[in-house]
């Protein structure tokens, strides 16, 4: 088992900046960039954000929210801007901010937002233990606060969903399974 180091980090520690243009390879049928491209940069953005925070591999475990606020055109410059807001045990929640740049104007929209939650694994895909998160700024103490609220929502839908099913199954045992 391996030693990992544990010392605290400030969300400073976390930040990663990716930029990509967009091209015609990233547009869908109504002629913007498809969404799922830009989910894909926000994965690796904010992939990179827990990879840098828990220093060492992170995998994608959940995704609390994901707003598309303005369309992407081709030809759109995204700056996705990622850090960690909290941090448990095992995971850590990142948050992604997405700008669309117009190279030509300079002009800036917020296009969209989103909050990923990856869990640290170690060389055998075991979740291992992640550094604790030092909050300095009123902003990163409320984007933590707000992190919490999503780890409180996210935990009880799921213990709603696995009551229900349990109640379902009760009532009729051998039902069909669901994904």
């Amino acid at each position: 088992m391996t030693d990992w180091d544990l010392t605290p980090k400030r969300v400073a520690d976390s930040h990663v900046t990716l930029t990509q243009m967009m091209e015609v390879t990233d547009a869908n049928v109504g002629g913007t960039v498809h969404g799922g491209a830009i989910m894909r940069l926000v994965d690796t953005a904010a992939g990179l954000a827990a990879i840098r925070h828990a220093g060492g591999l992170c995998v994608t475990v959940a995704i609390d929210e994901m707003t598309f606020l303005e369309p992407v055109h081709i030809g759109d410059v995204l700056v996705l801007k990622a850090s960690v807001t909290d941090a448990g045990r095992t995971s850590v929640e990142v948050g992604v901010r997405v700008d669309a740049l117009d190279p030509i104007s300079g002009g800036s929209r917020h296009a969209n937002s989103a909050y990923l939650v990856f869990v640290a694994v170690d060389e055998h895909g075991v979740p291992r233990p992640v550094p604790p998160l030092i909050v300095e700024s009123e902003k990163e103490k409320r984007r933590q606060r707000e992190a919490s609220l999503r780890r409180q929502a996210r935990l009880a839908h799921k213990a709603a969903v696995k009551a229900a099913r349990e109640a379902e199954a009760a009532e009729a045992p051998g039902a069909a399974e669901d994904v």
